[in-house]
Parts: C-alpha cells; structure tokens; sequence
C-alpha cells in the first residue's frame, strides 16, 4: 500500500493503510463499544474489505478516510477523513468527514484535531467548497466533534438513512455542514 498523502498535526500522523494496520482495525471494529451507533460489529473479513476499499479510493479519487497514529504512541488509533457517501440523499453527491478511533483513544481530543486537518487537507488541497458528516442523534460524542469543527445543523436536513431499513433505530440521522471560510479557529 502507498506511503503518500500525508498529514501531520502537533500529535497526529493522518496516512495511506498499512497491512500491519489490518489487525488492529478490525478489533476495533468488532469492539462494540466503537460501533453503537452503526449497525454492528464488523467480521475480519468485512473490516479487511473496508481498508481495501479506502485504498482504492485513495487511488482513484486522491482522498479517502486516513489511517491515524500517534507517533511514538500507537501504531493506528483509527480513522479520520474524507470520503464519498455511497447512498442517495437530498444531500448527495458530497463529500463527507468521518471518524473512527479505538476505544482506548477517546477523549483525548485525537478526533477534533485530526478532522481539522481533514477539513484543511480537503478545503485546500482538494479544493472543495463543502464538506458534510452526520450520524444518529444520539451519538452525542461525534456531534460534538462536529460543532467543535464549526459545522453547523439545519434540522430540516435531518433524513432517514437509505441504507437502513424503516423503523430501524438507527435510520434517523442528523446532517451538519461546513463551507470554506466558515472552518472554526484551528
């Protein structure tokens, strides 16, 4: 797998996947802990099928979710980017920020730091004029990364999710927004 792009932060490396990264990452989608709020815990198998997606991604788009470490620290702590939603919504075609850390690593402000460097990375590099992310309403831990970003909420755009069938629980979802110029101070 390749090496480049890169993005540092004060504490953070953001890089492409490792094949030593596949282990780690699918513990920490099987944890269940780090999955509430998604449908459930991933097999190995589907864990590994997501780090070969995102590759592929990298490959043909030039951005996906970014593999995090904490030089020195740990070797992969998660996840943390941009991606393309695959499903259709009133929102879509966009790009969206997401994330996704083991356990161990919330609340240590790893998730506000790294999304800011995604958005910087997409804003400038990428050239994009918006950037979406949602999830359920009642993960209270990931809407409060995003309006630390400064992304913002219009409850009108709150949509079922298509990819969940009616009267799931997690079918409702929440959207918050940010545009260029309207990041929060790093």
């Amino acid at each position: 797998m390749s090496a480049a792009p890169e993005v540092r932060t004060p504490r953070l490396l953001l890089r492409r996947w490792r094949n030593e990264d596949l282990e780690p990452f699918a513990a920490m989608n099987a944890d269940p802990r780090v999955v509430e709020h998604l449908p459930g815990p991933m097999t190995r198998g589907a864990s590994d099928a997501l780090v070969a997606r995102i590759e592929a991604n990298f490959e043909t788009r030039g951005f996906d979710v970014f593999a995090v470490e904490v030089p020195g620290v740990a070797p992969l702590i998660g996840f943390v980017g941009l991606t393309v939603p695959r499903f259709e919504a009133p929102f879509t075609p966009c790009v969206e920020i997401g994330w996704r850390l083991a356990f161990e690593h919330w609340g240590r402000g790893y998730a506000t730091e790294a999304a800011r460097a995604s958005l910087a990375f997409g804003f400038t590099q990428l050239g994009l004029a918006e950037v979406v992310s949602f999830t359920v309403p009642a993960n209270l831990n990931s809407r409060a990364v995003m309006e630390r970003l400064g992304m913002t909420r219009d409850p009108r755009e709150d949509f079922e999710h298509p990819a969940l069938p009616e009267g799931h629980r997690l079918r409702p979802h929440v959207l918050y927004r940010i545009r260029r110029g309207d990041r929060a101070p790093a």
